[in-house]
């Protein structure tokens, strides 16, 4: 748990610096459009992240009301962080629950905090970001804390060359 705290510290710190101040991270340049995936890097405290993201083509749910949708794996090589997988849900989780990723069969549970979840460890993020690279279908399901299921439908298409985009711009 520990690591899941410091692993969502980070994020959120990151987050708060890009959505804080101008001065701190520049724009995100577009790196390219890849099938369904769109590749991006910019600069942050003076160091390159670069990250790919993409929407559901499929958002389900008995909901009225909900925000933007993203799945994201993004590279930091100044704080040697790589693979980092997190999903913007659009709303708040239900607290303690987790979300389900299913890959072409293959499954992975992530740990929610307050929109966002992510994988609990680098092993895992590395296991899904390759997953992504070579599947062709991305199914995410999570609960809202008013109780709603959800399940989101990923292409995968253009992935793997959005994911070479992302570690060519950031040396990796």
């Amino acid at each position: 748990m520990c690591g899941k705290i410091f692993r969502f510290s980070l994020f959120a710190l990151g987050a708060l610096v890009l959505m804080s101040s101008a001065s701190y991270a520049t724009n995100p340049k577009q790196l390219g459009k890849h099938g369904d995936w769109t590749s991006y890097s910019l600069s942050e405290n003076g160091s390159k992240v670069c990250y790919m993201v993409s929407k559901p083509v499929k958002a389900q749910g008995k909901y009225t009301n909900r925000g933007e949708i993203f799945a994201l794996i993004t590279h930091r090589p100044s704080e040697n962080t790589r693979n980092v997988f997190s999903y913007i849900t659009g709303y708040t989780y239900k607290a303690g629950s987790d979300a389900t990723v299913t890959i072409d069969g293959k499954r992975y549970v992530l740990f929610t905090q307050d929109d966002t979840a992510w994988a609990p460890d680098a092993n895992a993020d590395s296991k899904l970001a390759k997953a992504i690279q070579t599947g062709s279908k991305m199914v995410v399901k999570g609960t809202s804390a008013r109780g709603t299921l959800t399940t989101d439908t990923y292409s995968l298409k253009g992935s793997g060359s959005a994911y070479k985009a992302i570690s060519k711009e950031c040396g990796i």
